[in-house]
């Protein structure tokens, strides 16, 4: 076909359309349109290549000349089909004298065309064709060459159809769509504001896929939308606000690009806006902040300022959104403030290398300390139907937030709200249990709000768990959270968690967040222990706990990287051992049997003889695998030993079972080898507890002493009360 058809053709289709115009729209007879019924006549009777060329460059033109409905499209496709596209799109070779891109853009046109149907746009013969459609973004040519121009509207219209269908997202990524979009779009030639328009949607709906298939092009387009925001001094800024979030790598944030974001919200922010100006850059901030803690705001006076200005700022929105009733909370503003008021404080609590100076803490600690006020007043009016709503979630999180670092302040109000966060943190735990769906609870939940669904479960009690530690130690907060079911609910959950880590479930990919939230339940129950034994004696759930506690320690003190969670666990099994002593799971059950040798093991196993340079005598030190988690741990071991010794007397069986253990005799021989002067008062004090208790409870360990020189080293150690009792008979 040469070029002269093609200008034929062309004509034919300029004077089809004038006549048409003409003519009525729609046939009233058949109500279609009498100009493209003509020309798909002439396609379905085409015999050659040109002749059905001509005809669809005629069809082509009539329907860019109006509106056609759905049912004309479909027989629009069925008289084209696909084959001819595809050979057109795939074609190398242009008739004589005519620009190489005409075919394609004509087999384009058509698949726009097809694409307008929903159908179509998810027929695999489209889908396809996602790789050819990507290169034809990037290719390049005359940038006022109408006719390229269109192919490249033509191209947008076809991928964005694709995107719109239900799987069309994974399609483009796989395609390589999202490496042609960024750099269509940093080519900034025709059509790059399409190019970031379909890469937004395809970020808002596969993020994850979008960065695992094209990250250096994305971090690219980051790098441009960085600078760009930096420098921008016109309304531009505040659009770049809400497309950045988008943007945001869920890996490292390039450095270059945080200088330019904190450079660029500093300056809007520093001035004095509407809200509709300062809310995108406070949602901006609030992912910065999620994604990068304050890595991303510089130190100095000017980086402390910034901070300052974030929190007050987010701190008064907070106040001016919960404390007016009757007025439209925006809830993805506030939720934003929550996650700038979390990094508040973090900041205001952190001792060494913090961004903040001490009188801003001060300020900030009381402008917090007003908004978290007005987070209560909004909890307090929440009524049932609102509990399952992804905001209610945000405002227990920051409440959870301030209560892990804060209760002294505000606990009138705090202990008003108990009963809610008691009702509302069971509520979700319960759901979450029905529906089996145990990984929803452990994910990391961002603080930046996405669509929820028709429900939204989350793992409430594991925020809570910080600020409920602190609340159990005084004893009006303590006997609210009792009266309320806490205790239970908390052993409940206890058991649910440790689940997770059982044999059956891959730990490598459990979140740290189920260890932490398993030590502070940990330290819950200690303080329960210590302040409510009677709760411990008469509620059945700890009955559950403790069987859980011993059934579980043997295989956990075997673990590597597990020890403080073996710790929490041993100490806090002991502690309860004592309680319960009477209890028949604890009369030297096999259960009970292999629970307090792991105990000793772990208590035994925290120093060792270490040989010091140029002297003839070792000295006691940690183990390696205690020394390095020692302040943490020293705590835990401390009390351990001290809740064995109490131990011993109730549980008749247990000496015997530590002296077949060798536990005695090795511990005596531990401080015989080392010098008496590298073993502090607290550590000797808690050795001679444990030894005496064992030496009074069973003769033969009073014997097996003796012979592994106990009286000695009593006398060296100044252990009074371990001498006396070894030198009965």
């Amino acid at each position: 076909m040469s070029c002269c058809d093609l200008a034929a053709a062309g004509q034919l289709g300029k004077a089809g359309i004038m006549a048409s115009d003409c003519e009525p729209a729609l046939n009233q007879a058949e109500g279609r349109n009498p100009t493209l019924e003509r020309y798909l006549g002439a396609l379905r009777e085409a015999k050659n290549d040109s002749e059905q060329f001509a005809a669809l460059l005629l069809v082509t033109k009539a329907v860019k000349a109006g509106d056609i409905d759905a049912k004309t499209r479909r027989r629009i496709f069925d008289a084209v089909g696909f084959t001819f596209p595809n050979r057109l799109l795939t074609t190398k070779e242009a008739p004589d004298g005519c620009p190489d891109h005409v075919l394609r853009a004509l087999g384009v046109a058509l698949l726009a065309c097809f694409c307008s149907d929903p159908e179509l746009a998810a027929h695999p013969q489209v889908l396809n064709k996602i790789p050819i459609l990507s290169t034809f973004l990037t290719a390049r040519g005359d940038p006022d060459d109408a006719a390229r121009r269109s192919m490249i509207d033509d191209t947008y219209q076809c991928l964005t159809a694709v995107a719109g269908t239900p799987r069309g997202p994974r399609h483009l990524i796989a395609g390589g769509t999202v490496s042609a979009l960024c750099q269509a779009y940093l080519g900034h030639g025709y059509g790059f504001d399409q190019a970031l328009a379909l890469l937004v949607g395809l970020l808002a709906a596969a993020e994850t896929q979008c960065w695992k298939e094209g990250e250096p092009d994305l971090l690219a387009v980051l790098r441009g939308l960085s600078e760009d925001f930096q420098k921008a001094e016109d309304a531009s800024k505040f659009e770049l606000c809400q497309l950045l979030p988008l943007f945001l790598p869920p890996t490292t944030v390039p450095s270059e690009c945080l200088r330019d974001l904190q450079a660029g919200l500093a300056r809007i922010l520093g001035s004095k806006l509407s809200s509709w100006q300062r809310n995108p850059a406070l949602k901006l901030a609030a992912r910065l902040a999620h994604a990068c803690g304050s890595d991303w705001i510089p130190a100095g006076n000017s980086g402390s300022k910034f901070l300052a200005l974030l929190v007050n700022l987010a701190c008064v929105e907070v106040r001016l959104a919960l404390e007016e009733t009757g007025t439209e909370v925006k809830e993805d503003v506030v939720t934003a403030c929550y996650a700038l008021m979390e990094l508040g404080i973090q900041e205001c609590t952190r001792c060494e290398q913090s961004l903040l100076k001490e009188p801003q803490k001060v300020q900030l600690v009381s402008v917090m300390k007003e908004a978290i006020g007005a987070v209560i007043h909004y909890l307090q009016q929440v009524g049932p139907e609102k509990q399952k709503e992804p905001f209610v979630f945000a405002s227990v999180r920051i409440l959870g937030a301030w209560l892990a670092e804060e209760t002294s302040s505000l606990r009138k109000e705090v202990c008003q709200l108990l009963p809610f966060l008691v009702r509302y943190a069971k509520t979700l735990y319960e759901e979450a249990e029905e529906a089996n769906d145990l990984s929803q609870q452990v994910a990391t939940l961002a603080i930046s709000p996405t669509t929820p669904g028709p429900t939204w479960p989350g793992d409430a009690l594991r925020l809570l768990l910080p600020g409920w530690c602190h609340l159990t130690v005084e004893d009006g907060p303590r006997e609210i959270l009792i009266k309320e079911g806490a205790p239970s609910l908390l052993c409940k959950y206890f058991l649910q968690q440790w689940e997770l880590t059982s044999p059956g479930h891959d730990t490598s990919v459990l979140p740290d967040s189920v260890e932490i939230s398993l030590q502070t339940c940990c330290h819950i129950f200690l303080n329960l222990v210590v302040t409510a034994p009677g709760l411990i004696k008469r509620d059945a759930c700890f009955t559950s706990l403790m069987n859980t506690l011993m059934a579980s320690l043997p295989a956990l003190v075997q673990q590597q990287g597990r020890l403080l969670l073996a710790a929490n666990v041993a100490t806090l099994g002991l502690l309860m051992a004592r309680l319960l002593s009477t209890s028949p799971a604890l009369q030297g059950t096999p259960a009970s049997r292999g629970f307090f040798a792991a105990a000793i093991l772990f208590l035994s196993q925290s120093h060792v003889a270490r040989a010091t340079p140029g002297s003839d005598q070792a000295v006691l030190a940690l183990s390696p695998d205690y020394e390095g988690i020692w302040a943490d741990l020293q705590e835990l071991w401390f009390l351990g030993m001290q809740a064995f010794t109490g131990c011993v007397p109730l549980l008749p069986w247990l000496a015997p079972a530590a002296l077949r253990s060798r536990w005695p005799q090795e511990l005596l021989q531990l401080l015989g080898s080392v010098s008496p002067n590298s073993v502090k008062p607290e550590m000797v004090a808690a050795y001679q507890g444990v030894l005496v208790e064992l030496a009074r409870a069973n003769r033969l360990c009073r014997e097996a002493m003796r012979l592994q020189a106990g009286e000695e080293t009593a006398s060296h150690y100044h252990m009074a009360a371990l001498e006396q009792c070894l030198a009965e008979p």
